[in-house]
Order: structure tokens, then sequence, then C-alpha cells
């Protein structure tokens, strides 16, 4: 392969199974490939220590998904106290827990404010620009790492390493090979393909022995099997308030209110997003998931019992159910669903559905349509500073780990925070580095 140049040096990188040499009287180089918040801030965070930056993505400009995210209103990250917060990881919580503990919420929001835009709280907890978009943020953060040094080059894919141990970036001018010290990938999950984050990184660190995780549909809709009146009478309806409930794979219950919306294919909505890890993990143990509605949640069941049992005369029970419960649209058409004849003659089994209608949940929406995706790196194949064992010197960052989180400010904040502490943990190792070599030749074996 030819030598070419990218951002003013010869591209060609040190083998990753040694320490780089230092480059004496030079900034170490820390190639960052992916331009979301984690790559950003791992990208911020080096330049802060003196380091050279390049900052690599396939997209024609930075933090696409990010903006895309934040065009409904950008909820950055959320209120509540770390122990209410930190539990929303799930089975990851112990793996991220130091990494959002020391970039947290009011710190990520002081941040934010440093780049002189305002946040404020809204009544859910969650946290929003002032502007409630994402592009003025994004804005004010681009130029603050262009005036620290940072460079950019878009339209660069990575293909991985060629045999010399370089980089392998492909752009419309062909392929290079990019020189550096240390690297931080922060190269997304699978969700929307189209802004970058297309999982095709996983066979380039899978073939140099680094585990990771299959890619998984997270925050996602789900399909059931509709009747077609169901389907052309109320797709893209919503349904609320209701309480849903699904058993746990791990044991218990995950309850939550809420509300979700009926498509032609089957739900989904925040309630349905909020619930689908524990939806997908049934799916695959048991081939289908059993998500309860409680279509009265302020009612109680003995309430709605007797409200059933009340003389309807000539009415029919779809009348009595509306004039008795204020039950109509959508939910009524889902007890139609649902419920047997028999089951829907009978007030009291009628009343137990109303409270715990099961749906018979089947599948996930594809990965593409996905908010974000589980799976990734696995943190098991990571040192505490987010480096990998397999190729010291790369460190990997946000959604591509192995984690997951629902929406409320939670994936972006996880997202901040593992781009902080890989950016950091690159400078230190890049530190190590220069001290081992100035060891004598003896003890600079022993630390490799």
């Amino acid at each position: 392969m030819r030598q070419a140049r990218a951002g003013g040096i010869i591209a060609r990188m040190t083998p990753m199974h040694t320490l780089p040499s230092p480059t004496h009287g030079q900034p170490r180089r820390v190639a960052v490939i992916g331009a979301g918040p984690a790559g950003l801030m791992a990208a911020e965070v080096l330049a802060q220590h003196g380091a050279s930056v390049d900052v690599y993505d396939a997209m024609p400009s930075a933090g696409r998904k990010f903006l895309l995210a934040g065009r409904g209103g950008m909820n950055i990250t959320h209120s509540e106290p770390q122990p209410d917060f930190l539990p929303r990881y799930g089975n990851r919580r112990e793996q991220l827990a130091p990494f959002v503990r020391r970039f947290d919420a009011e710190r990520l929001r002081q941040w934010i404010h440093d780049l002189g835009i305002e946040t404020f709280v809204g009544t859910s907890g969650r946290v929003f620009p002032r502007e409630m978009k994402a592009a003025p943020l994004l804005r004010a953060w681009l130029h603050r790492l262009r005036e620290a040094g940072v460079r950019f080059h878009t339209r660069h894919r990575w293909l991985g390493w060629d045999a010399d141990g370089a980089l392998r970036l492909a752009n419309p001018d062909g392929e290079i090979a990019v020189q550096a010290d240390a690297v931080v990938l922060a190269l997304g999950g699978a969700s929307w393909s189209r802004l970058g984050s297309d999982g095709a990184w996983v066979p380039l660190l899978q073939e140099r022995q680094v585990e990771v995780a299959p890619l998984l549909p997270s925050n996602c809709g789900f399909e059931l099997d509709w009747s077609e009146h169901l389907r052309e009478r109320f797709a893209g309806e919503p349904v609320k308030p209701v309480v849903a409930s699904v058993a746990l794979p791990s044991g218990g219950v995950q309850n939550r209110r809420g509300e979700f919306i009926v498509t032609a294919q089957g739900i989904e909505g925040g309630l349905v997003y909020a619930m689908s890890a524990a939806l997908r993990e049934s799916i695959a143990t048991e081939g289908s998931a059993r998500l309860y509605l409680d279509l009265l949640p302020d009612w109680t069941l003995e309430k709605v019992e007797a409200e059933l049992a009340h003389p309807r005369g000539a009415r029919s029970m779809s009348s009595h159910l509306q004039s008795r419960l204020h039950l109509k649209g959508v939910k009524a058409a889902l007890l139609r669903e649902i419920v047997s004849r028999d089951d829907f003659a009978d007030p009291a089994r009628l009343a137990r559905a109303i409270k715990a209608l099961p749906l018979t949940v089947l599948r996930p929406r594809p990965i593409d349509e996905a908010i974000s995706s589980a799976g990734g790196v696995s943190f098991e194949a990571l040192d505490d500073a987010l480096m990998l064992r397999a190729l010291p010197g790369v460190f990997c960052a946000g959604e591509m780990l192995d984690w997951e989180a629902p929406t409320g400010g939670y994936l972006l904040t996880a997202c901040f925070a593992t781009g902080h502490a890989a950016g950091n943990g690159a400078w230190e190792w890049l530190n190590a580095a220069d001290r081992t070599d100035k060891l004598p030749a003896p003890q600079q074996e022993q630390h490799k």
C-alpha cells in the first residue's frame, strides 16, 4: 500500500502490540474514530491534555445521529439522584458506575453551561438545553474543539488495520493508513445506519480476538399478530394511560406507567422502549413475551368489577364499558382483540382482563429502526480505563460498548461519560509509555 498524508503527518501507525516510541519534542498523536458524543468528548479531553488529535468519521459531518436525536427536544441527561440514576443501566450498572460517577449529570450540565448553552429541568426531571435543540450545542462544541487544535476528517470510514498495524481509512480519494500513538474507537452501535451507526466495526475487532456481544435492538418497537380490523382502524392511536408489566427473566416483574402507540406491526413508544430489554430477553428465552396492560390504572379491581356488575339493561357491553368505565376507542378495541367472546360476556373475567390484559409480543422490530442498540464490546475485553486488553493503546467508548439504557438522558450521559474516561485513559497510557521508554532496557521489558 502506498503511503499517504493525513492531517499533515505520514500516515503509518505503530503496530498495536508494542508500546510506541516517544516522539521527542512533539505532542503525542491520537486518532479518534467516530465523531459522535463519545468520540468528541474523548477528543476534547485529549486536546486539553496537550495531545495532537485527529477525529475521523464516515459521515459528511460530525454528530449526525446526535443532531437527529435532538430534533424532538434535546434530552441531554436526567436530574434524578445517582441511587436512582445508576440502576437505569440494568445489568451493566456496576461497569458503568465509575465512569458515570466521574462525569455525572451535574458535571455534564456544567460542561454544557461552559459552552454558553443554558439548560433547564423539565417536569419529568429530564434535562434539556434552553433552546431544546442539539444544533446550537454541537456548533459551539465543534468551534471549541477546533480552537483547541482538533482536526476533523469527514467521509473517512475505518477499515481496521493493515499488516503493519496501521489504521486503514477509506475516503473519497482512496485509502490511507494513519499513524497515531493511541486510538479511541467511538463507532456507535447498529441503529440508524444511515447516520453512520451500522455495526460494521464488529468483525474488525473480532478478528483481533476482541470479545463482542451480538448487537441487538434496544428502545425499539415490537411486533404482534394484530387482526386486520385493529391494524386498519387503530394503527397510530396512542394508548394512555396504562400500567404495563412484564416478567423479568432473572426473576421479579417490571412495572411501569405511561403510554404507547399501536402500529400496523405491533406496538412502540416510550412505555414500550422502557421495557424493551425485558421483552427482548423473554423472547430470546421463551420464543415470545407476555406483556400485561392495566387499562384502568387508577381503578381498583373491585371498583371495575362493581361497575361491570351494574345492570346494563338493553345496552351492549361496548356501551356499558363506555358508560360505566369510560373505556372506548383503542382501549376497547384491544379488549375485543384479546378477550374471548365468553370472557367478554362474563363481568368478573372481563374485569380481570381490563386490569391485566395479556399481549403476546412476538419479536422486536429491526435494529435499524431502534433508537439504540444493546450488545457491543464486552467490558471483560477492556481494562478499567476502557483500553482493549488485546490491543494495547486502543480505547473504546460510547454505544459500541456492551450496555443499554432507557431514553430520558441516560443514553447520552453514558456516552459522554465513557468518552471522557477513554480520553483520560488514553492520555494516562501515553504518559506511562513515555515513562517506560525512559527506563533502562531491562526495566522496559518488565513493563511491556
